[in-house]
């Protein structure tokens, strides 16, 4: 069996046409035995079902997706499970012990029918110059461990207990991330401190934005905090939080999670494959 993983630094990325990488596991016994990383090459949704077709994926595992892409897998004989989030790692274990849910087309509480064509990608869209250096456009694997300004840890390969593995320079991890890891060397241990133009960007103030409950069925059953799927113009779903509510409207951020902070990493290249 094969499982490919939408794919973005280490955790399932949220949107199914932009994702610029997969994570495929081979699995057998019920057991993940190998993983490599599958560029998309900016594919569409269609030709993504396509890909994976043709590179004989039993299953996709994603977070958000629209309608016409769960059709297109449908029709290349693709199993979805969609709705998934956190570590890529942990999805594909929980879908072999039973415990993954399918969400299927998700617009999480709201249904497909909203559109909010003004927040197209809104807050995880910014694309920086591609740093250079001997690992560019190589696949290698890091260990690393990020944390706050006030130490506070957020995430570390070392508890997961095994490596990250991405192409360099292809625009799987952040700028700042992939820039450090550009020259270093097989065993190199490096310290970094990124600020949020390096990393997840700042927060983008028009990516607050509110309407009216009565043009978003279900919504009246949403409560600040909570992180739902909403859709643009084209029907791509994007995740927000709903950051306050009142009796007659709702107002959600798309920022991503991480914008507008500044991130430390110490990073340990373990290997570099040609």
């Amino acid at each position: 069996m094969k499982i490919a993983v939408t794919y973005e630094n280490g955790n399932v990325f949220q949107h199914f046409g932009h994702t610029e990488a997969f994570k495929v596991y081979d699995v057998e016994d019920g057991k993940i035995i190998s993983s490599e990383i599958l560029s998309t090459g900016g594919t569409g949704h269609e030709a993504l079902a396509v890909l994976l077709s043709d590179k004989k994926i039993d299953v996709l595992i994603c977070g958000g997706i629209g309608g016409g892409a769960v059709r297109a897998l449908e029709q290349q004989g693709v199993e979805l499970m969609a709705g998934a989030s956190g570590s890529a790692d942990a999805a594909v274990e929980a879908y072999l012990k039973g415990e993954l849910e399918n969400t299927g087309a998700n617009c999480d509480h709201h249904g497909e029918g909203h559109h909010h064509g003004e927040h197209d990608c809104a807050g995880d869209c910014h694309k920086e110059d591609k740093p250079t250096g001997k690992n560019m456009g190589k696949t290698v694997r890091t260990h690393y461990r990020g944390t706050f300004n006030d130490g506070t840890q957020f995430d570390s390969s070392y508890d997961r207990g095994e490596p990250l593995e991405f192409v360099c320079g292809a625009g799987m991890m952040i700028p700042g991330y992939d820039a450090a890891v550009a020259e270093m060397e097989v065993g190199e241990i490096k310290e970094v401190h990124l600020m949020p133009a390096e990393a997840y960007g700042e927060a983008d103030p028009n990516a607050i934005f509110t309407v009216n409950l009565s043009d978003l069925p279900g919504a009246e059953e949403l409560e600040a905090g909570q992180r739902v799927y909403l859709q643009n113009a084209i029907g791509q779903p994007f995740p927000v939080v709903v950051t306050a509510k009142d009796e007659t409207t709702i107002t959600f951020d798309a920022n991503h999670e991480m914008a507008g902070k500044e991130l430390n990493f110490t990073i340990e290249l373990v290997e570099v494959k040609d």
